[in-house]
């Protein structure tokens, strides 16, 4: 239940990435600009960071030994999920990136068979294929459903070129995020805090920054200062702050695959923030009658997931329970 409260509020500071995107958009600003501004804030706030914590120098020796690993998930990870996300918010509103976005929530669910885990038998540990968990899939599409129930009244007078050119990007950034956060974690295999992960991604990823920054000033010049304000905001808000809550909820349960996809489930409540937030600073109009039922059935299916994640982990105890008292009842009797 924790790491599921973590997730939601991640999601609320995630959404201002949605909002400011889209107004940095509207004012003018590159993509380029927003992508690649955001990283690069990033850098010193989590080089601080790592350096308060004293254990800067176990990340650049996990990113030493194993640097491939590093560059291509890292990659994966946070270019192809920010870049695309940023491009998308050129061609389409925000309510529209950030509905498209949630697809991240089956996206997470669907990715298990790309992973292996350790399970104990008679012939001692053996790797397994992880297995797709049809429940929280089930639950997953139960939320999409609310949120297209949501996109439905926007979507009205929309061109075909918008709608690819808005959604496309945003479906390959839905598949890349988690799956660079999991392999990451698979790669560091709990040898790194959540502090120290980011901060090695984030550097693995600066050369590519750079290069999409340099972009940017042959396409558009110079950001404004505007923009940069915003770039920093989100760089902080999204980029420190919800990136971190995120990733400590999903190193929480990295084990246990059912409810790592329960924690990537709460980021479907990015869309009522997103919303709320659009309300407020670009005055959009009160959800329609289907939105507000699209919202219902979110809240409901993440109280399906909580219900869900505490029934698997009651069952799990259960399970251990149960091994102890075999192991207890095995053992000689011993005076």
């Amino acid at each position: 239940m924790k790491e599921m409260m973590l997730g939601i509020m991640a999601s609320m500071f995630f959404a201002v990435t949605f909002i400011l995107n889209r107004s940095m958009e509207l004012s003018g600003g590159s993509w380029l600009w927003s992508s690649s501004l955001r990283f690069l804030f990033m850098v010193p706030f989590l080089v601080l960071i790592v350096m308060v914590r004293r254990n800067m120098k176990q990340v650049l020796s996990e990113m030493w030994k194993n640097p491939l690993p590093w560059l291509l998930w890292s990659f994966v990870g946070f270019v192809l999920f920010y870049a695309p996300i940023t491009y998308a918010a050129a061609y389409g509103p925000g309510w529209l990136v950030a509905g498209t976005w949630q697809l991240t929530i089956v996206a997470g669910t669907l990715l298990g068979p790309l992973f292996m885990k350790e399970v104990i038998t008679n012939s001692g540990a053996v790797k397994v294929r992880q297995k797709i968990p049809f429940r929280s899939l089930f639950i997953s599409l139960f939320i999409l459903c609310g949120v297209i129930l949501i996109q439905i009244p926007n979507a009205e007078g929309m061109s075909v070129n918008m709608i690819m050119s808005g959604i496309i990007p945003v479906v390959i950034a839905a598949f890349c995020y988690p799956l660079g956060n999991r392999k990451m974690m698979e790669v560091v295999d709990g040898r790194l805090d959540t502090f120290q992960r980011v901060f090695g991604m984030t550097i693995a990823t600066v050369p590519i920054w750079l290069l999409i920054a340099s972009a940017g000033f042959i396409d558009a010049g110079l950001p404004s200062s505007s923009q940069v304000l915003q770039s920093l905001i989100v760089a902080i808000s999204s980029g420190i702050v919800a990136t971190i809550l995120f990733f400590i909820a999903t190193d929480m349960v990295r084990n246990h695959h059912g409810k790592l996809a329960s924690v990537e489930a709460t980021q479907s409540t990015q869309v009522l923030f997103v919303m709320a937030g659009e309300i407020l600073i670009f005055s959009a109009p009160l959800p329609a009658a289907s939105a507000l039922f699209g919202i219902g059935v979110i809240v409901i299916g993440m109280v399906l997931h909580s219900l869900n994640q505490a029934g698997m982990g009651k069952l799990r105890s259960m399970n251990e329970a149960a091994g102890s008292d075999d192991t207890r009842q095995s053992l000689p009797f011993q005076k």
